[in-house]
């Protein structure tokens, strides 16, 4: 969610009431393009007003400015806009309401400004020109032109860089590394989303997204990446990753357009377009190996060679190397494609010569490549041995670095056992993944049958690769389960009596049932265990087989009793019986008071943030669909956590709605 402050007059002022302006016309036109955002006011009451000021007009995803009088705040303020940020700061004026005649002066637009664009309004009626306003908003928030005459006339100028000057809460830092620690996908997810409420948001998501991305879990990262992106769309290290997840996704061409913005922001610097020139290498290598991987052995070599793709990758993966000549890893792939190519039209002439017009054009051009590959021989070779000699003086080790220049000497020397005997010293204790990636390498080259003799005899080294392990099928359906406690005694009217437990937990059974006949393979399910609707649907669960998984609130003692004890003793019984086949339930919190980092949100509690939780929590399973069975009265409670508000955000989420309500039980 984009933030916005705004710079205005307050009250009214020369006959503009600023304040109507800003109900009638700013805040609504903010409200639909989905932008939180406001003035100094709060700033004011607090007392801190210049500091809290400078930082939003520094971080804010966009300025709006009403420069109808000539206030001076408001002109400093945009000054101080105009020469920290290039773009994104929007200009309102009222129009002028002299009569005929008048011969009082009209505040004019300072000269400074008469060459920038502004919405003009009537003072009278603002809100006539909120569809043009939200329309305008969404155009400057979409635009990556300077607005700022200062960046216009100084073009070589460099915005600040905000993240700088975003201050997340350290007790929000701990409670994200604690959640990738424990790889608790859902956990994370909420913290994205509680982020996003706060100034910081982009800072706070960002530090969420490289942890779902260090822990692999890809399609929860491509979300919070994606709303990072949409903040900032130029921004390097934002794209860069999305091009790394759409590729592990399967999405090569998505991957490609986010690795060209790195190649094309102004920002980027020579090491992030290296990568990213190494990255397209890497999906045209991809794409180049899918056109001939199934093809017989005896026509992929032909294949191979005849793909466009070939030197396509060779390329790109060249360019990321002299983008940046200390990254060896570019200019290692560029050799190994390069080596490729050569040697397969060595083997194939025929094959060569159908991509020229004559022979001596395709041999030319092979003498080309083949002076090409010296050269670049030559500099990879440099560049690991720097890399190298920089790891003895810093006394650290990296075996990728050992392990790369295996791949070197594999690639330039026609000596297969000093070769191996590199592969060898290399891979000495090394984790499994490591001769898995080196493995790989030298496989392609022997489904090529390109330097076979060295690739077998490497290979010898190697230690017998491990079974393929079984991925994981994600299930495919999650049942998410919210319902009412029991009613406490004395409940007028009643909601949940324990006197229809037995007709609510056929209710329960029989709508599971229902999700089981329509569903093709595995089921998961996920709730709670107050009394009431969570320990029914877990008891369900376990007749019919179903894995299920709990997740309570609060740490399991006093979750029981604020939510199973006060119910009665059968409640109890069933409790303990849950908790003997989980002992360790994750849990959100050890007391009903939220986070520090969290407590100035108002209208939020532990039992909201709970809801949300056990939502993140099923997302993260991943099922392709999600079902929501709702135990409920029908009575809508906003805001409170409950089962009207998990029915409310599971809905927003896509999920399938399955309802029981209480009141068919108490008639029946």
């Amino acid at each position: 969610m984009a933030r916005a402050f705004i710079i205005r007059p307050f009250g009214t002022k020369n006959d503009i009431n600023f304040d109507d302006v800003q109900k009638t016309l700013i805040a609504p036109a903010l409200a639909a393009c989905d932008i939180q955002g406001g003035t100094t006011e709060p700033f004011l009451e607090a007392g801190n007003i210049r500091t809290d000021m400078f930082q939003q007009l520094l971080v804010a995803d966009i300025v709006i400015a009403d420069i109808s009088i000539h206030n001076a705040n408001v002109f400093y303020e945009l000054g101080i806009r105009h020469s920290l940020q290039p773009q994104r700061t929007f200009l309102l004026r009222a129009k002028s309401k002299k009569a005929p005649g008048d011969r009082r002066p009209q505040d004019e637009v300072p000269f400074d400004l008469r060459t920038d664009r502004y919405l003009e309004y009537d003072s009278d009626s603002p809100a006539e020109k909120l569809e043009l306003m939200i329309e305008a908003l969404r155009q400057t928030l979409a635009s990556e032109k300077p607005d700022s005459p200062v960046f216009q006339m100084l073009p070589d100028l460099e915005a600040q860089d905000r993240s700088r000057f975003l201050p997340v809460p350290q007790s929000f830092r701990d409670d994200v590394e604690l959640a990738a620690k424990r790889r608790q996908m859902g956990l994370l997810g909420l913290l994205a989303i509680e982020a996003e409420q706060f100034f910081w948001a982009s800072e706070g998501l960002r530090l969420v997204a490289r942890a779902q991305f260090d822990l692999k879990f890809y399609r929860a990262a491509k979300d919070t990446w994606e709303k990072l992106y949409k903040l900032n769309p130029n921004e390097p290290e934002t794209n860069e990753r999305l091009g790394t997840i759409y590729q592990r996704l399967g999405d090569l061409d998505s991957s490609d357009q986010a690795l060209q913005r790195v190649i094309n922001s102004k920002t980027a610097s020579h090491a992030d377009r290296a990568e990213s020139f190494s990255l397209l290498g890497r999906n045209i290598k991809e794409r180049w190996r899918s056109s001939w991987i199934s093809v017989a052995a005896d026509q992929a070599q032909r294949k191979a060679l005849q793909s466009p793709l070939l030197l396509q990758a060779y390329e790109k993966y060249n360019q990321g190397f002299l983008e940046n000549l200390d990254s060896f890893y570019p200019g290692l792939n560029a050799l190994s494609l390069l080596t490729l190519a050569i040697e397969l039209a060595k083997q194939l002439p025929d094959a060569w010569e159908t991509r020229f017009e004559t022979e001596s054009q395709a041999r030319s051009e092979l003498d080309a490549l083949q002076i090409q590959r010296q050269r670049l021989a030559g500099a990879v070779g440099v560049s690991l041995e720097v890399a190298r000699q920089r790891l003895l003086e810093s006394g650290k080790e990296d075996r990728w670095v050992n392990i790369s220049l295996a791949d070197f000497l594999f690639l330039t020397t026609d000596r297969p056992q000093r070769v191996a005997f590199a592969y060898e010293s290399a891979l000495a204790g090394a984790p499994a993944f490591y001769s898995d990636s080196a493995r790989a390498q030298l496989d392609l080259f022997r489904q090529l049958s390109v330097l076979v003799d060295s690739a077998n005899k490497a290979l010898e080294v190697f230690a017998p690769p491990a079974p393929a392990k079984e991925t994981p099928q994600p299930p495919a359906r999650v049942i998410l389960f919210t319902g009412h406690m029991i009613d406490p005694p004395g409940t007028s009217p009643s909601r949940f009596p324990d006197s229809i437990r037995d007709k609510a937990r056929q209710a329960i059974l029989d709508r599971v049932q229902q999700e089981l006949k329509r569903t093709e393979g595995k089921v998961v399910a996920i709730a709670s265990a107050a009394s009431g609707g969570d320990l029914l649907f877990h008891d369900v669960c376990e007749q019919l087989g179903i894995e299920h998984r709990l997740l309570l609130p609060l740490a399991p003692d006093p979750f029981r009793n604020e939510s199973v004890s006060p119910a009665g003793r059968f409640w109890e019984d069933q409790f303990d019986r849950l908790l003997r086949k989980f002992p360790a339930p994750p849990y959100l919190s050890n007391s009903d008071d939220l986070p520090i980092w969290l407590s100035m949100k108002t209208d939020y509690s532990t039992w909201q943030r709970s809801n949300l939780w056990l939502l993140q929590e099923a997302l993260a399973a991943e099922g392709k669909n999600l079902t929501l069975i709702a135990l409920w009265d029908g009575v809508k409670t906003e805001g409170i956590g409950g089962t009207y508000h998990m029915r409310a955000i599971a809905q927003e989420c896509g999920a399938a709605l399955v309802t029981i309500y209480t009141a068919d039980l108490l008639s029946a």
